[in-house]
């Protein structure tokens, strides 16, 4: 990842219609709550439209209708800039792809492929093929700008 302003960052996909007029919910909506409110501007497949409407529907998703079509399953996309700084010590999920993990000690387990939603909480799987919690007792540390996630010894298997 070039980490670069212009970058695209996914914020949700076009999923099924909701009512008559073109309404939908997001699928893997972003949890900013400003992200999806009347008058936001966000890019469909590339295309900037604006929403010209937006309310929760069932599960407390987002339910929104733009001002030009949007096929279902089309890319909901901001530019990178457009995020706000997390705060110290937090991350996007998206940074997370790509870096390295390796265990205290130095045992090199792998890169991120994916973070995977889980019931209690997300999983890292490793291009190893390696799932590990994101939780504290796993993961020790997470370095973006250094590149690097640390975690503890005998979350994954022993070589």
């Amino acid at each position: 990842m070039s980490g670069t302003d212009d970058e695209l960052v996914l914020v949700g996909r076009v999923g099924k219609p909701h009512g008559l007029r073109g309404a939908f919910f997001v699928e893997g909506a972003s949890e900013d709550p400003g992200r999806f409110v009347r008058g936001a501007s966000v890019l469909v497949d590339g295309v900037p439209l604006k929403i010209v409407d937006a309310k929760r529907g069932a599960g407390g998703r987002p339910v929104i209708q733009f001002d030009g079509p949007a096929a279902r399953g089309a890319l909901l996309q901001v530019p990178r800039a457009e995020l706000p700084v997390p705060d110290e010590g937090s991350f996007y999920v998206f940074e997370l792809i790509g870096l390295p993990v390796e265990e205290d000690g130095g045992r090199a387990l792998g890169s991120v492929r994916e973070v995977l939603p889980g019931l209690a909480n997300d999983v890292l799987e490793l291009d190893t093929g390696v799932l590990l919690p994101l939780v504290e007792d796993c993961v020790l540390s997470v370095d973006v700008p250094g590149r690097l996630i640390v975690v503890a010894p005998g979350y994954a298997n022993p070589e």
